[in-house]
């Protein structure tokens, strides 16, 4: 099954979460970085990865 390129990842959570891409873009990288430093499988890290950008720009707007 073929992954879907990053640039696309990030472009859907900036559009689906009105959040600049650059921003989304350095989230995704850091997230990226923090979880590929322990994994053993990274089959699923974009997906992953994702969820846990979304869940975190989440948080951010009901902190603000």
């Amino acid at each position: 099954m073929r992954q879907p390129a990053v640039d696309d990842i990030v472009k859907a959570i900036a559009a689906d979460t009105s959040t600049p891409t650059e921003v989304v873009e350095k989230m995704y990288r850091e997230v990226w970085e923090a979880y590929s430093k322990e994994a053993r499988v990274t089959d699923y890290m974009p997906v992953l990865v994702a969820k846990r950008v979304r869940e975190d720009l989440r948080n951010r707007s009901r902190q603000a």
